[in-house]
């Protein structure tokens, strides 16, 4: 799930919104061999190939700097959807705060952004509102397939056992009447301001960016026609204004005491044909602790967005990211072909595929990465499974290749926050 920055293609959030009614239809149809007994299923095969898959396990998620990812059926049925708790306190209070389930763990986006009817009345009211210039300010976020609009305001953070330091910038999301949405610079697709828009109660990006916009909104020469954030006098006539980076949406784990230099996102293997569920752990900070220590094989710098724009995908440079914020792989392949309108935007080739692309990073470290994929509808047509490790869809454009959760399973994948404005690490992913 990408928001838009300067120079940046729109990327992101290709949910896809199989929600109740559809999934109970497809529960009937039955399932299958789900290839659970080793080696791949003949029926998802179908005379194709499927590479072979990650075997990594998570560690449990026990100690402070540790946390549970659950992929199922969440809020409102979508699939591949990675969801975590987070605690939401009023500033310097310890007692008006409140645990919200079910917030999608987004490694592609940065900060935190929940719905406004997932929060009490009591604890809403004591999130204080941002301003600049003595105007409200909101924020219109905008996704591949929509956007979110509500008021920035702040909060102490809690995930696991790690708090932020401080009250920190998160978006509202909904709070704001849809007549005050901006006519120009939002409106990109759909409102996604409901936990059943969303199909979730929030999103937690934790990239590598330690702002949701960074130099972008808080220079007023690129704001002025790029900034994701809104002037609001008196709530309303809200109109684009540079943020500095202090009133930026931000980055939890930027923010923690000790374990905020990174994370890994740890995910089991799940069957080519999907399972009705997985559990996952979001472990705090990078060789910060003894169960946190880097144990990838490759590291790649990249952009201050995580984008390895280096890379190759059939012979054409391609921006790469790994991205837990999108529910399947999503890139342009012209030989692959597309389901019908029941599962549109998603591939359903004949037989089981298998195609790599070319990861480079900045620093030149180099890898091909092979991925598989089998048909939309021969996986949806077991509507009791939520986790699938070998779903993909097309990306608008040929210039993008977003490699989302299928790419996380079986896999212990870091990111690296960027802290060069302070002299310290460069941005990085690594597998």
């Amino acid at each position: 799930m990408r928001t838009q920055h300067l120079g940046m293609n729109l990327k992101g959030w290709l949910q896809a919104a199989l929600a109740v009614a559809l999934l109970a239809t497809l529960a009937a149809c039955g399932g299958g061999d789900d290839g659970s007994s080793g080696g791949h299923s003949s029926s998802i095969l179908n005379g194709g190939s499927l590479p072979a898959s990650p075997t990594q396990q998570p560690i449990a998620a026990t100690a402070a700097n540790t946390t549970p990812i659950t992929v199922g059926r969440g809020v409102n049925g979508v699939i591949n959807i990675p969801t975590v708790s987070v605690t939401i306190c009023a500033p310097g209070s310890t007692s008006n705060c409140q645990t919200i389930s079910n917030i999608q763990l987004d490694t592609g986006s940065f900060g935190l952004r929940v719905v406004s009817s997932a929060l009490n009345a009591s604890l809403l009211g004591a999130l204080p509102v941002s301003s600049v210039n003595g105007a409200q300010l909101a924020e219109c976020a905008t996704f591949a397939d929509g956007f979110t609009w509500g008021t920035v305001r702040t909060a102490t953070i809690a995930i696991g056992g790690e708090t932020t330091t401080a009250a920190i910038p998160l978006q509202i999301i909904g709070d704001k009447d849809a007549s005050t949405v901006p006519s120009r610079g939002c409106g990109n697709g759909s409102a996604e301001n409901t936990a059943a828009d969303l199909g979730a109660n929030g999103i937690l990006g934790v990239g590598t960016a330690p702002f949701d916009c960074g130099a972008t909104c808080a220079d007023a020469a690129t704001a002025a026609t790029y900034s994701n954030y809104f002037a609001c006098p008196a709530g309303t006539s809200c109109s684009r204004t540079a943020v500095p980076f202090a009133q930026q949406v931000a980055n939890p784990v930027a923010n923690f005491a000790l374990n905020n230099n990174g994370l890994i996102v740890q995910m089991p293997p799940v069957p080519d044909a999907g399972a009705p569920s997985a559990n996952g752990t979001l472990v705090f900070g990078v060789g910060t602790q003894s169960n946190n220590l880097l144990g990838a094989t490759q590291v790649f710098t990249t952009d201050a967005y995580g984008d390895m724009n280096d890379s190759t995908f059939n012979g054409t440079p391609v921006q790469a990211f790994l991205d837990s914020g999108s529910n399947g792989y999503f890139f342009t392949d012209s030989s692959l072909a597309l389901c019908g309108s029941n599962f549109s935007g998603f591939y359903c080739p004949n037989s089981a595929q298998t195609r790599s692309i070319t990861l480079v990073g900045l620093n030149k470290t180099t890898a091909s990465v092979s991925i598989g994929i089998v048909s939309a509808g021969t996986l949806f047509s077991n509507g009791n499974n939520y986790a699938f490790n070998n779903l993909a869809g097309q990306i608008g454009g040929g210039s993008s290749f977003d490699l989302g959760l299928p790419f996380f399973y079986g896999r212990h994948v870091y990111y690296g926050i960027d802290r060069t404005l302070s002299g310290g690490q460069a941005p990085y992913v690594a597998f």
